[in-house]
């Protein structure tokens, strides 16, 4: 396609989809790290996220945000839920009017709780938001395994273009215009995904596992309607698909920091460890503040809260879960 794409952020993911863009669309991407942008334009590789996974030779790194975006066609932010407004007003400057910006973060901004397209809308007027989401685990695409996705947007003829630019080989793209339940949908199952992992990583137990991820989904479904988002978004791939694929996969950043937990292990030295963010930390705050304030009840994603930021044990947090009462599948708890 003539299209160009500019994209910010040099982690797994956003080279995974830069990867996937440079095959359809000229794409540079910008990274903060000199030693990635080198390792892309010099051997094809970014070792330091995608150990083993080769790149296209056509996908162009670059040192500086400007370089990256002044061109731009089409903005793809790879950018961290925290960090994702600071880097876009970097950017903005710099960006053309009326280019489409799609965020890959699945999270929700501290403070303003937030989702990604909202901190977009407010930040560049003028300019059409979306969401790229799904269960879409970054080393597996990379490396060449089949996978599906969903890009979200009001606008579907936007939608229906930019699904040329994404889709790509065995990395299937659906289109969507329920923006808010798509991007909650993957900012609500890290979430979920940590409770998983505490899970596994006590020995819980299959059927223990079964039952956090069918109820977990009961829980960012309910969160997920009362901000606006539409049931059949929860039961697609931006809901229930990322949910198991996120709960299941050992690749999962957010399952690795609830299976450590689950171990034993203090939060603050899982996260100092991580070469990458996992957004379930942060979000499940702003979740809980979202969940009271609509009174939404969420005893799972409360329970990871309690966790992660009261002090509560992994034993603690099950056993809590356990005393409370049990009623209808079909009501909340």
């Amino acid at each position: 396609m003539d299209l160009k794409i500019g994209s910010l952020g040099g982690g797994s993911w956003g080279t995974t989809v830069a990867a996937l863009t440079a095959r359809n669309s000229a794409t540079k991407i910008w990274a903060r790290s000199s030693e990635t942008v080198d390792d892309i334009n010099k051997n094809h590789r970014n070792e330091k996220y995608l150990p083993g996974a080769n790149l296209p030779k056509s996908l162009v790194a670059c040192n500086t945000i400007t370089e990256t975006v002044k061109d731009a066609d089409v903005i793809v932010m790879g950018i961290p839920a925290q960090n994702f407004r600071s880097v876009l007003r970097d950017a903005k400057p710099f960006i053309r009017p009326w280019v489409p910006i799609i965020s890959l973060a699945k999270g929700l901004e501290m403070g303003t709780k937030m989702r990604m397209t909202a901190v977009i809308e407010e930040e560049m007027q003028g300019h059409p938001a979306g969401v790229l989401t799904g269960p879409n685990l970054a080393k597996e695409i990379a490396a060449g395994q089949a996978a599906a996705s969903v890009i979200a947007m009001v606008d579907n003829t936007i939608a229906q273009r930019l699904q040329k630019v994404f889709n790509t080989g065995l990395f299937r793209v659906y289109t969507n215009n329920d923006v808010i339940g798509c991007e909650l949908g993957g900012a609500l199952k890290n979430i979920v995904a940590i409770a998983t992992g505490m899970g596994d990583g006590a020995n819980a137990g299959d059927n223990t596992r079964s039952a956090i991820i069918t109820r977990g989904l009961a829980e960012l479904t309910r969160l997920g309607i009362a901000m606006g988002g539409k049931p059949t978004t929860f039961a697609g791939l931006a809901g229930m698909g990322d949910l198991v694929a996120t709960c299941s996969s050992t690749k999962s950043r957010n399952r690795y920091v609830g299976f450590n937990l689950g171990q034993g292990r203090k939060i603050e030295d899982i996260i100092t460890e991580m070469a990458e963010v996992a957004e379930g930390v942060k979000t499940s705050k702003v979740v809980m503040e979202l969940a009271n304030e609509l009174s939404i009840d969420m005893p799972i994603a409360n329970s990871v809260y309690k966790v992660l930021y009261e002090g509560d044990s992994v034993n603690d947090a099950f056993r809590g879960l356990l005393r409370r009462d049990v009623g209808s599948e079909a009501e909340p708890g």
